[in-house]
């Protein structure tokens, strides 16, 4: 490859792509976000059982992971790859618009079927996001790639988080996120139109539309090598780890720490932070190669931390409601809030090694494929995280900071498997 990782950003094999995802999980995660405030401000009408209604919203975005990832994966190794996110961008501006109209009319049931179609076209954008890297990048530049994707990402989620709890508290949202999430598709087809062409590789594959047959058997051809299926459990064990925090950090925030909403998009802001420069760190720790050993390190961070967040807990006493420069000047507050950003740095760590081991290790053939298989075992493993809770905190009747203890220890057990 004629630029060096450092030119990475500025090559159009690379930016253009990275542009893509990053203004894809920002609208995702702007729609979402804003779509929660309102309903939990009462914003919308009809939403009369808001827990219901969240929970619903949540379902509805991951459920297309489990019906679609698997023909997505099929139509990433049986076409051109560049055309096919073409298609998926223009499916999002068209997605947004009818969005749009929804929160316009204040309709709820329009507002989750759009959160359920934006889900779908994530689910169609993953596999082939993931299986073009190694087709534009050189070996030495994968892991780099895959870094700095991770870190977007990332940093996409935060921004859209924040912007769509800001925007859905406002009191023109219905018009004013409508707008913004157009804006945001438009950007992102436009950068989509400079991914260079990458040719498809299983031009003869015969397209099986039997979703939990192909679903299964997807999973079974993933299993066909073991460092590949391994990676993969890796990387959906870190995705329900990620799920439990980030959805237990506002309660927790409020219930343990008694903080206002503020600390809990600083809490929030911490945790995907410490990601995204993990996943940079990861980068220029590895160098050239796909440096797997920063897989135990990612491993024993998240353990490390997770553990010592539980013991910053149980000592954090608070008599009244505490703003955020009064959680900063505590040193208990500033103990919470390292522990939070480490383990997200020691999860970027922790994470992309395991991608970049995917693509690489994968027949270019199959890698979609397997990529989508990866996405259906992420989605299990996300509902598993909901389960998770439920159990230990509604059956169990543990407090939030023993079940983030319940975590740490789970992951010591893993971080040993994958030591084995």
């Amino acid at each position: 490859m004629s630029n060096s990782r450092s030119e990475l950003m500025k090559a159009r094999r690379f930016l253009p792509l990275f542009l893509t995802q990053f203004f894809g999980a920002l609208n995702d995660n702007l729609f979402k976000n804003a779509l929660l405030v309102m309903i939990v401000s009462a914003s919308i009408a009809g939403a009369t059982n808001v827990n219901t209604v969240v929970n619903l919203a949540a379902g509805l975005f991951i459920l297309p992971f489990f019906l679609f990832s698997a023909l997505a994966g099929q139509l990433a190794d049986k076409y051109e790859k560049s055309l096919i996110i073409r298609r998926i961008k223009l499916a999002e501006i068209l997605i947004m618009l009818l969005g749009a109209a929804a929160f316009w009319f204040g309709a709820l049931w329009l507002l989750l079927a759009v959160l359920f179609l934006m889900g779908a076209q994530s689910a169609f954008f993953g596999p082939v996001k993931y299986a073009i890297l190694p087709q534009h990048l050189g070996d030495d530049e994968l892991l780099a790639g895959n870094a700095r994707v991770g870190m977007g990402t990332f940093v996409a989620i935060l921004v859209g988080t924040i912007a769509g709890s800001l925007l859905g508290g406002t009191a023109n949202a219905y018009w004013l996120v409508g707008t913004v999430v157009i804006c945001v598709a438009l950007t992102g087809w436009c950068s989509s139109r400079q991914i260079p062409l990458a040719e498809a590789r299983a031009p003869s594959l015969r397209i099986d539309w039997n979703t939990p047959r192909i679903s299964w058997q997807l999973i079974r051809l993933a299993t066909g090598k073991r460092s590949v299926f391994l990676a993969i459990l890796g990387i959906s064990w870190f995705w329900m780890l990620g799920a439990s925090y980030l959805t237990q950090m506002p309660n927790f925030t409020i219930t343990v720490l008694r903080g206002t909403p503020g600390v809990i998009a600083l809490i929030l802001s911490a945790f995907t932070v410490g990601v995204a420069v993990g996943a940079m760190f990861c980068g220029r720790l590895s160098g050239a190669r796909v440096e797997i050993g920063l897989v135990p390190l990612g491993a024993i961070g998240l353990s490390l931390f997770g553990i010592d967040l539980y013991f910053a807990a149980i000592g954090y006493v608070a008599e009244s409601p505490v703003d955020v420069p009064g959680f900063i000047l505590r040193i208990d507050g500033l103990r919470v809030l390292l522990d939070i950003a480490l383990l997200g740095l020691f999860g970027g760590l922790y994470i992309v090694p395991l991608y970049a081991m995917v693509q690489a290790r994968t027949d270019s053939q199959l890698r979609a494929r397997i990529i989508g298989s990866n996405n259906i075992l992420n989605a299990f493993f996300m509902v598993l995280a909901s389960v998770l809770g439920i159990v230990f905190l509604g059956v169990a009747g543990f407090r939030i900071e023993e079940l983030f203890l319940v975590l740490a220890l789970m992951n010591v057990a893993v971080a040993g498997f994958i030591f084995l």
